[in-house]
């Protein structure tokens, strides 16, 4: 008898994989020396010089956009304080009767999104709100089996909206890679390859176990929003550079109730949402995730002039806080 765990691998993946026997004991986290050897693969995995260079970049795109870096006090700003909506369109990715989703269950998908980046499921309210704008079927067999192989032909075909729409696409992304996501840093790069993939048996009421509360698209969303994974670089700055997220030397598997494996102050944030544990065990966002997801907003997703623009004269250069700085 086997359990099923979650791993750490690219950045943008949630993933399951098969581990150590059940009778085994549990001590709550994947060792590092396994968890590469069990990686499926490793398109978006972030080493630390990217890390490094994606939060320096988000600091450099406040600063030239509001004349600060300092996510606390742009958020104090008035325009930047209401609540954020994104439209969201949902790409119903399926063969024949596999995968075809009916708009109720993707309708489930956003009010558990609206749930979990609301607070509504323990942790903090993010100020993030997503709008179901758009739902759409499509029935081919290749994309349906193959996301990750057909992932450019696929949203060329099906993406809809600008920077500032989310896609979704759901399909059999696999037994062992639940879904990947873009970086907002990442879109300038490649529009249309901006969105997020997931399995579409990972949904509310899904077949996949512990994995079936629709978390993962949480999750991912949290990568698009521009978000890391809590255990981003173990116990090594900057770690996701949210100061209210404590280190973590490796992912959470399953359910642990509480452990601390780095020697910085604070404990293993494991019921966080961009952690790996089961569906069960999530619940939470830090209100340093709120305010980064709305910098990055403001950074990369906003329309140039829109109302997130703020003066910057409201605070210099010299006062900023460096993103990613020491947590």
């Amino acid at each position: 008898m086997v359990t099923v765990c979650a791993v750490p691998t690219a950045a943008g993946e949630r993933t399951r994989v098969r581990a150590a026997p059940s009778g085994a004991e549990d001590d709550g986290c994947v060792h590092r020396s396994n968890a590469r050897a069990a990686r499926p693969r490793d398109r978006a995995d972030l080493g630390r010089d990217q890390v490094v260079g994606m939060l320096a970049d988000l600091r450099r795109t406040l600063l030239d956009r509001f004349g600060t870096s300092d996510e606390r006090r742009l958020d104090a700003s008035r325009r930047m304080a209401r609540n954020l909506v994104v439209p969201v369109r949902f790409h119903v990715v399926h063969s024949g009767r596999s995968g075809l989703l009916p708009k109720r269950a993707v309708q489930w998908q956003i009010s558990t999104l609206n749930a979990a980046y609301g607070g509504k499921k323990g942790g903090v309210d993010t100020r993030v709100r997503f709008r179901l704008a758009g739902y759409d079927r499509t029935d081919n067999a290749a994309w349906f089996h193959a996301p990750e192989r057909y992932e450019r032909p696929m949203k060329k075909r099906l993406r809809k909206g600008g920077r500032g729409t989310l896609n979704v696409y759901t399909a059999a992304v696999g037994s062992d890679v639940l879904g990947f996501s873009t970086f907002p840093q990442w879109y300038k790069r490649d529009p249309r390859m901006d969105g997020v993939v997931i399995d579409f048996r990972s949904l509310p009421g899904g077949s996949y176990g512990p994995f079936s509360r629709g978390y993962t698209a949480v999750h991912e969303i949290g990568h698009w929003l521009g978000l890391l994974h809590t255990f981003e670089g173990g116990c090594v700055p900057p770690g996701d550079g949210v100061a209210d997220t404590p280190y973590e030397a490796e992912p959470a598997q399953g359910c642990p109730h509480s452990r601390d494996t780095c020697p910085q102050r604070g404990r293993d944030p494991v019921h966080n949402f961009m952690d790996y544990a089961h569906d069960a065990c999530m619940n939470a966002f830090t209100a340093g995730q709120g305010r980064r997801v709305r910098a990055a907003w403001a950074a990369y997703r906003a329309g140039r002039h829109g109302r997130h623009r703020v003066d910057p004269g409201t605070a210099g250069a010299a006062g900023a806080r460096s993103v990613g700085a020491a947590r």
